[in-house]
């Protein structure tokens, strides 16, 4: 069920509505910073609800307070608008 890979321009167009992301390596980039452990897997908790209704799974990496997330649609061969609609949602979860 992968949607179509967006262009540069698309991606663009959407990085300017999307704080803290960029493209890294073709894929979604944000680093997220939490006060604490606690706080950061709060934050995995909340998403993964999210995430599991979407059948969308990030690639993310937790150490402590910090979370690295990449998102990319394999099957699609690059980013996509459930990419651009996952990030748009941990950004609302970070707040």
């Amino acid at each position: 069920m992968a949607t179509e890979k967006l262009s540069d321009e698309q991606i663009k167009k959407e990085l300017s509505n999307l704080p803290g992301w960029n493209v890294t390596d073709g894929k979604l980039h944000k680093d997220f910073i939490f006060k604490d452990f606690i706080e950061a897997f709060g934050f995995i908790s909340k998403a993964a609800i999210h995430i599991e209704k979407m059948n969308h799974h990030p690639e993310w990496f937790n150490v402590y307070n910090k979370i690295k997330v990449d998102l990319v649609t394999h099957d699609a061969g690059g980013i996509t608008q459930n990419d651009i609609n996952l990030a748009k949602i941990l950004n609302s979860l970070a707040r």
